[in-house]
């Protein structure tokens, strides 16, 4: 059975489950949900969906899983992929996936919402320069551990690398440019090297062109 992955070419959270899925051999399919134009906000959305309102979305059949993290443990449960091979390597990628969602990710895609997403006039600068420098002190724990390191755990790509990277490949302006972090270039690099890697506005449908 095809899984169904409801998500959008914008949201860094849809990559981090969309990537892992194409990756994984899994047989799946995106589902296009217009964020911008409300869906999430919808009663239908949260009634049939998602509770929560949000995507990523994943549905297995009578299963149907949110938020990226989860989605991709149930990735590697599937598959067998990317989750770590031991017991210690686990609690390592879980470490990261939680280190992304609460230091990287949550500050990235909010900073480049406000940033991209909002009228000109409605861009709080205060509220981005605050977002950029918790920025910049999480890239810097990033490229100094993947110092001397081709991955972020172990000797291949895990969840811990889909997670962190999820919004790193958007050519939107947030604070984020490669040049001024080696570590994290060159590992970017190594990612979209992997067979099977698409640049989430290919992977998933949505980009802001269709809106322009």
């Amino acid at each position: 059975m095809t899984m169904k992955l409801h998500c959008f070419g914008e949201s860094g959270n849809s990559y981090k489950a969309a990537l892992p899925l194409a990756l994984s051999g899994l047989d799946w399919e995106p589902i296009f949900v217009d964020f911008f134009g409300g869906a999430t906000r919808a009663p239908e959305f949260r009634a049939e969906i998602s509770v929560m309102g949000e995507a990523p979305v994943l549905e297995d059949g009578d299963l149907t899983l949110t938020q990226s993290g989860v989605i991709q443990d149930y990735i590697s449960e599937k598959s067998g992929k990317f989750g770590g091979k031991d017991a210690q390597e686990r609690r390592e990628v879980l470490r990261w996936v939680l280190w992304d969602n609460h230091k990287l990710s949550s500050m990235a895609g909010m900073t480049r919402f406000l940033m991209n997403f909002l009228p000109e006039d409605k861009r709080p600068a205060e509220v981005i320069g605050f977002n950029q420098g918790r920025l910049k002190a999480a890239y810097a724990v990033l490229d100094t551990h993947l110092a001397g390191r081709d991955w972020i755990v172990g000797d291949g790509p895990t969840n811990a690398d889909f997670s962190c990277c999820g919004y790193l490949y958007y050519p939107e302006p947030f604070g984020f440019d490669r040049a001024e972090w080696p570590q994290i270039d060159r590992w970017l690099d190594s990612i979209a090297a992997l067979p099977g890697w698409q640049h989430p506005y290919d992977l998933m449908p949505g980009r802001p062109s269709d809106r322009a």
